[in-house]
């Protein structure tokens, strides 16, 4: 089932699905598995090129290497833009903790007040992703393997989809779209313990 909301089509799963990261067990795998690098938008281009110098203390070594040579973005068969990616793995944006877990870091330079600005949004938002459609865009949810502990415990601590991404949403379409978030979610519940009809 799909609701609109502020020209956006927002899938019901966003709100009948749970989710929550879970570092522990997934070791940051979503910043090394996939098709590709991450997404980014041209503000995203625009910021991330005026602040690489402060985002570089905070990335691996070879990520640092590939940059100089190859750039921090290049562009896929649709001619949109994404991170680079070391030995086609790793975005070269990462970073690995001592602990061996997979970093941001862009994320780590945003948190240590070194840049204004997170991680591309199209990190924040997972497991949503956003489709550009011409008069709007549409927000589905995605599963992918390497996120099972995060569904389990999503589900364990009973956290919709929305909810788990609320500071995402809101930094990506603002507060009054979470707002309506909110209140399709309480109709949605409604309608979910309605009984099938016969």
């Amino acid at each position: 089932m799909l609701f609109e909301v502020q020209n956006k089509m927002v899938s019901s799963e966003i709100f009948s699905r749970y989710f929550s990261c879970d570092y522990k067990m997934c070791k940051g795998a979503c910043c090394v598995e996939g098709n590709g690098g991450a997404p980014i938008n041209e503000d995203e281009m625009g910021l991330l090129e005026l602040h690489l110098d402060k985002i570089l203390p905070y990335i691996h070594l070879e990520g640092k290497r590939k940059i100089e040579k190859d750039g921090f973005f290049y562009s896929d068969w649709e001619n949109e833009k994404a991170t680079q990616l070391v030995h086609g793995k790793n975005c070269v944006f990462s970073q690995k903790t001592e602990e061996g877990t997979i970093v941001c870091g862009i994320e780590l330079a945003f948190l240590n007040n070194k840049i204004p600005f997170n991680k591309p949004i199209s990190c924040q938002l997972y497991p949503i992703r956003v489709q550009n459609l011409k008069n709007g865009a549409a927000l589905n949810y995605h599963e992918w393997d390497i996120c099972k502990a995060a569904i389990l415990l999503g589900e364990k601590n009973k956290i919709p989809v929305y909810q788990f991404l609320k500071n995402a949403i809101i930094n990506a379409f603002g507060e009054e779209f979470y707002k309506e978030l909110e209140l399709i979610d309480v109709e949605w519940q409604e309608y979910s313990k309605k009984p099938p009809k016969q």
